[in-house]
């Protein structure tokens, strides 16, 4: 499928992009998602972790492509823009200047192709220092007072019923995996399902942003172009040289008892099958940034990340860069990684289109952001869900489990069932749930 761009943007020529950086002062207390205005789903974006980050709002330009060569479209769409782009950045860090915010389809025939955004306003913050990024096509910059914002608004009453497959077909799904595994038809596969959502009121994407950064402080909390998450998996980071990487695969649920969780974190470390699921995660990562990177550090063993609701084992990949590539083209290398397609890539692939019955969308795939240096940072979009653009009190969730052959299908529902519960309790919850420190 040839890759075209379809956003309003690329349609007639525009002016070249004028964008402002300044430093910021906000009052003490003040968080970045505090900061974010009502606005629709679509034009709300978040990159925020443990409190630093990025959000942004409004759409200054923005580009769709389609097709196996989306990550090439949007390269060189950014490309252009940013570099014909009129800058004055007074601050001169990761993420000042022009930023792009980008989510894209895990699949290359996905309807929901790849996009990237340029927000109007983008606000971040690094340790105590902070700035503000307003752009525009024209020599005046949008007025902006980034301390002014409403109350995010609660969906009201939430439904949720089966996605494409049910609990017991999609474990029907595992047991075929399984059965493909011990054939010797391949050695891993990461089948993933779906939840259909319906809200009384429309979904702010605010309150998913404030509910998840409150319960999961340790991931990366994401929203671009309706796609609303908390992912504890860094595809990829690139600053200044030096590439990073957190591969995540290998889960176990957690119980709420921190004795009987460490118990069970350190038979996850001995665990024969996760290991196994995790050094073919690793292992993909690796040889996917060993052409772009000199002095590679792969750890030998896997750490225990823990989280609230879930345990997983842990690798960070790091590399120093040895070419210009830049972190979105970093991403497309490592794009499916063994963490959310399986081993060999091709096999694996097209087994997920055989026994998923759904398309993913942009669950799964590269999602983050990224500056005119070609810095940024990358995560994989899970943990997360979908808003449909055309109806705003529906969203489509998902999760995923790693299959080997050692998987038991009612356990992988389980776990399935575990890495649901992020978005779920976003939906549904009316008090924050701290994180536990584990």
């Amino acid at each position: 499928m040839t890759s075209l761009p379809t956003s309003e943007s690329d349609l007639a020529p525009h002016a070249p992009l004028v964008a402002r950086t300044v430093a910021l002062s906000p009052a003490d207390g003040t968080s970045l998602l505090a900061l974010l205005p009502a606005t629709s789903p679509r034009d709300t974006t978040s990159w925020v972790r443990r409190g630093d980050g990025l959000v942004g709002w409004g759409r200054t330009l923005s580009v769709t492509a389609h097709g196996a060569g989306r990550f090439a479209a949007l390269e060189s769409w950014w490309s252009e823009v940013s570099g014909s782009a009129v800058v004055r950045d007074e601050v001169d860090l990761p993420g000042t200047g022009p930023v792009a915010f980008g989510a894209i389809s895990y699949a290359a025939d996905s309807p929901s192709g790849a996009t990237l955004v340029v927000p109007s306003v983008v606000v971040g913050r690094r340790g105590d220092r902070w700035w503000v990024t307003t752009t525009s096509t024209d020599a005046l910059p949008p007025n902006v007072d980034p301390s002014v914002s409403t109350d995010a608004v609660a969906p009201g009453d939430v439904t949720f019923a089966d996605g494409s497959l049910s609990p017991a077909e999609w474990a029907g799904a595992v047991a075929e995996a399984v059965t493909r595994i011990q054939a010797g038809a391949l050695d891993k596969v990461v089948l993933a399902r779906d939840l259909d959502v319906r809200t009384a009121a429309p979904i702010d994407v605010r309150w998913l942003l404030g509910r998840l950064a409150e319960s999961y402080g340790s991931t990366w909390v994401f929203a671009v172009d309706g796609l609303v998450g908390a992912t504890p998996e860094m595809l990829v980071r690139r600053e200044k040289g030096l590439v990073t990487s957190r591969v995540l695969a290998g889960t176990i649920r957690r119980t709420g008892d921190d004795e009987h969780d460490l118990a069970l974190a350190a038979s996850l470390a001995r665990s024969s099958k996760d290991l196994e699921e995790h050094e073919y995660a690793v292992r993909s990562v690796a040889e996917a940034l060993a052409p772009h990177c000199s002095s590679m550090n792969v750890p030998e063993a896997p750490f225990v990340l823990h989280l609230s609701n879930v345990m997983h084992l842990a690798t960070d990949v790091a590399g120093v860069l040895t070419d210009r590539t830049t972190s979105l083209a970093l991403a497309a290398s490592l794009h499916p990684s063994a963490a959310v397609c399986g081993t060999p890539t091709s096999v694996a692939d097209g087994l997920i289109s055989e026994l998923e019955h759904m398309d993913r969308g942009r669950y799964a795939g590269p999602v983050g952001w990224i500056d005119a240096s070609g810095d940024g940072e990358w995560g994989i979009a899970l943990r997360s869900g979908a808003i449909h653009h055309e109806d705003d009190h529906r969203m489509s969730l998902y999760a995923g489990c790693g299959i080997v052959a050692g998987s038991v299908p009612e356990a992988e529902v389980a776990e399935s069932d575990a890495k649901l519960i992020p978005m779920r309790d976003a939906l549904t919850a009316t008090t924050p749930r701290p994180e536990r420190t584990p």
